[in-house]
């Protein structure tokens, strides 16, 4: 018999399974699998052993299993291949800075954005993620973390997929992971990615859930824009740079408009120019990514000349901008990179 698994279940949802038991032995078991990281019911020292027994013939506590772990020369960047019941796996990032431990992970099993410079799109998408998996992603990174005596700090769900083509499941993992019986993690610890679906944009504004929006870009206009990412021939940088503007109005919160530097592509001073004519005025600041080298892909990786012509434009023209500091390019670190490396064997 195959048994159900409980973690990724709301309060709510383990009071109405293990219905007719009391509602306080379902907060017990809450905060056994998500404070205390139990995966087995004989550890649960708080129930019966009888109960004990009889929960484990019927249900199981599971996240993923890891099939693939690299770390980067620094030890700052350690990157994850899980796999998943159905034999599907998702890359997770784990980065350590100096401000506090990140992950960063992943919404769907693939991805069918087709932006022309990414990794995770190669394969198409095969589906979306649950709550539960994307939930079991966060909690195998802060298990491993409390294992080296750290903490978790932040999620940032920029892996692969795009996450608000998966929006009620995103939305339910995020209350969950906010809820104090789990990791009580504050929204604003949390960043949400975007390529641009701006239906979905509006739909995360009206949740009233203050995360950090973070939009990629990555073009000061739509000829170039469209031919990087097909997502603007459907909603153009007009209608996307609204979008933006009323999320950071009506949440207070900054918008981050990601920028991948294309050597050739993307990264002159003229594009510069014309990226802070049309951020002027927004409640947005800028993070430059040079390209990370996909095999599959055509494009280079700008100069550090021309990242620092950029960085220093946009910041003497009104943008706030950063550029983002190198992590694990010897460990695929790229969205999808390992996935990829391990399917196409």
């Amino acid at each position: 018999m195959n048994r159900k698994n409980l973690f990724g279940l709301t309060l709510a949802e383990l009071e109405a399974e293990l219905a007719p038991l009391p509602k306080f032995r379902a907060k017990q078991i809450a905060a056994q699998i998500y404070k205390h990281g139990v995966k087995t019911f004989d550890d649960m020292n708080d129930l019966p052993k009888n109960l004990r027994a009889e929960l484990k013939t019927r249900y199981e506590i599971k996240i993923a299993d890891l099939l693939k772990r690299l770390d980067s020369r620094d030890g700052l960047t350690t990157k994850f291949l899980l796999g998943l019941a159905d034999g599907a796996a998702v890359e997770v990032v784990l980065m350590r800075h100096d401000y506090g431990n990140g992950v960063c992970i992943s919404s769907q099993v693939g991805c069918q954005m087709g932006c022309k410079f990414c990794a995770s799109t190669l394969k198409g998408l095969e589906r979306n993620l649950t709550a539960a998996e994307m939930l079991g992603e966060i909690f195998f990174a802060e298990e491993f973390l409390r294992g080296e005596g750290g903490k978790l700090d932040s999620v940032v769900v920029m892996g692969t997929g795009e996450p608000l083509m998966n929006f009620d499941a995103l939305i339910k993992m995020l209350r969950l992971l906010h809820e104090d019986y789990c990791l009580g993690m504050s929204y604003r610890k949390v960043t949400i990615s975007t390529c641009g679906v701006v239906p979905a944009i509006k739909k995360l504004r009206d949740e009233k859930i203050p995360v950090t929006l973070s939009i990629s870009l990555h073009a000061p206009d739509d000829r170039l824009r469209s031919a990087l990412m097909p997502i603007n021939s459907a909603f153009g940088l007009k209608s996307l740079l609204n979008a933006g503007n009323d999320y950071a109005q009506v949440t207070g919160r900054r918008v981050t408009y990601e920028y991948i530097l294309l050597g050739g592509v993307n990264d002159t001073e003229e594009h510069a120019r014309r990226l802070a004519k049309i951020l002027s005025g927004q409640l947005a600041n800028v993070n430059l990514i040079p390209f990370n080298p996909v095999d599959e892909r055509s494009f280079a990786p700008p100069t550090n000349a021309a990242v620092k012509k950029f960085f220093h434009f946009l910041n003497t023209h009104g943008i706030g901008a950063t550029v983002r500091k190198e992590m694990g390019s010897d460990v695929n670190a790229a969205c999808g990179q390992l996935r990829a490396k391990v399917l196409s064997r």
